[in-house]
């Protein structure tokens, strides 16, 4: 570690930025962690580069702590390059000779600390209570159960909800059942916005700035490359780049490796599992009751944002039915922290169901629209379908501007403009 003057000037340093860091727009996931204050476990938020989790702890300190009653520590910083597991004890004697002694640690980015759970655990027995953040999705699945002892709290943040997007441009959440034309016509126009900016809170603040493009480099040759050790990113780099312009879509990794010459279908499994560990992708399979049936289908793809998918791959308005079912997936993800509770469903007829629920036994549909007689027949044959296999099952279709109640063989099924879905789901 650096010396003990230049760690006592970094931590004020720090003390100082989250005091007067901007905390922007309040996130949902603020009242999410609000019930967990109160316990003794840690609250470990984990999400992509850039999404918020720094002020996310800024607001959560806010909210929750007088100035004095916690300590900020940020390892993203680089004066912690040589930090090592032994100088914890050191960082926490100056921590309570600069900020007294706490019990609340804030902790940012801890992933770049090696062995930092065992300082974690060792405090928790003492009563201390930590917020941690990091930037891999493997930090709350299979690497973090073993590394702290006990229960711990996952919280995934992801870039801007729509609700959340409208309030970063100080627009109200409108009734939806008294929308006049013009505020219809105003609330379309920021959904269409929404979906081509995206919900990257540094995107949408410095649209001047390649925000996008550095964020997505710099997950492929940091979060990735360097910590899976790859020599040469080029491959990863082009299946990335398929994907992104293949999102909504179902793929075939065998096809995949042969279309990019990655080897094996093993390597393209691999690197598809660190494009999801970098938070860049979600994979969903197909739903089947036999798990080796699930893990030999076909997947569909969706990104992280479409914003940032925009930026990097191909032309916005040409795939919009595409992006309104990533933003479909996208909120469906929010709602549910196990991507197990949600699936691609296949009938035996070979049709197709964008997303199924199996604890709610609930078929949801995408289409951009279903005004065109054959569109609409086929979206509804495919729902049909699927829940007569499934019966006591419930279906929508999620639509880009239409709402109705089709009454299809003596039942109700609704029709949802993807705007208004999007803030009124509840499940």
């Amino acid at each position: 570690m650096k010396s003990f003057d230049e760690i006592r000037t970094l931590l004020i340093e720090q003390r100082e930025e989250i005091l007067n860091k901007d905390l922007g727009t309040e996130r949902t996931k603020l009242a999410e962690i609000t019930k967990y204050k109160d316990t003794p476990f840690p609250v470990v938020i984990s999400g992509l580069r850039r999404s918020g989790k720094s002020t996310l702890l800024a607001q959560l300190a806010d909210k929750f702590y007088a100035n004095d009653e916690y300590f900020y520590v940020n390892f993203e910083d680089d004066r912690f390059i040589s930090f090592k597991i032994s100088d914890f004890t050191k960082l926490h004697e100056l921590l309570i000779e600069l900020f007294g002694n706490q019990k609340i640690f804030l902790l940012d980015e801890i992933q770049n600390i090696e062995g930092w759970e065992v300082f974690v655990n060792r405090m928790m027995r003492g009563g201390y209570k930590f917020y941690i953040t990091g930037l891999n999705a493997s930090l709350l699945s299979k690497e973090l159960g073993t590394k702290l002892t006990g229960r711990y709290i996952p919280v995934e943040l992801f870039p801007f909800s729509f609700e959340e997007y409208l309030r970063f441009n100080k627009k109200l959440k409108p009734d939806m059942t008294r929308l006049t034309t013009v505020q219809k016509g105003n609330f379309k126009k920021a959904f269409s916005e929404y979906l081509r900016k995206g919900g990257i809170p540094e995107a949408l603040q410095y649209p001047q700035l390649a925000i996008h493009k550095t964020l997505y480099s710099a997950v492929l040759d940091r979060d990735i490359g360097a910590r899976y050790k790859l020599t040469d990113t080029k491959p990863l780099r082009e299946l990335a780049f398929y994907l992104l312009g293949n999102i909504s879509s179902l793929v075939s990794y065998n096809k995949l490796k042969g279309l990019l010459q990655l080897g094996s279908v093993n390597t393209v499994s691999s690197y598809i599992e660190y494009l999801e560990t970098g938070w860049l992708f979600f994979v969903l399979n197909r739903y089947a009751y036999s798990v080796k049936k699930q893990q030999i289908a076909n997947k569909k793809v969706y990104s992280i944002d479409t914003g940032l998918t925009k930026s990097i791959a191909f032309s916005f308005s040409e795939d919009r039915g595409k992006f309104i079912e990533n933003a479909v997936f996208l909120n469906l993800r929010r709602l549910y922290e196990q991507q197990k509770d949600i699936y691609y469903y296949k009938t035996q007829t070979n049709k197709e169901v964008d997303f199924y629920l199996p604890k709610q036994k609930t078929f949801i549909q995408v289409s951009q629209s279903i005004i065109d007689p054959a569109t609409r027949e086929r979206e509804v044959k495919a729902l049909l379908d699927a829940m007569e296999e499934v019966k006591d099952s419930s279906a929508m279709i999620i639509t880009d501007d239409e709402k109705d109640m089709l009454k299809v063989e003596g039942k109700n099924r609704t029709v949802f403009p993807i705007y208004e879905w999007l803030l009124t789901t509840k499940y």
